[in-house]
């Protein structure tokens, strides 16, 4: 929702990023800083800046555990 919010917002107006983070958070009664991080990882997920995207992120997470249930097992 916060998303949707922020990209409405952003949408055929003259606020900044910044400006309109700090209005969807304060609409929402949200930290800004939490507005923010779901941008990003939003973008990240669409490809659109680099980092790891969620879907790698839980396979990542996956394999540690494998790798950690196999070393159990040795």
């Amino acid at each position: 929702r916060a998303l949707r919010l922020l990209q409405t917002t952003m949408e055929g107006s003259e606020v900044s990023e910044f400006e309109a983070i700090r209005l969807v958070a304060t609409k929402l009664s949200i930290s800004e800083e939490s507005v923010r991080r779901w941008r990003r990882k939003a973008q990240v997920d669409a490809g659109d800046l680099p980092g790891t995207s969620s879907t790698e992120h839980l396979e990542i997470r996956k394999l540690k555990r494998e790798i950690a249930e196999l070393r159990r097992a040795n």
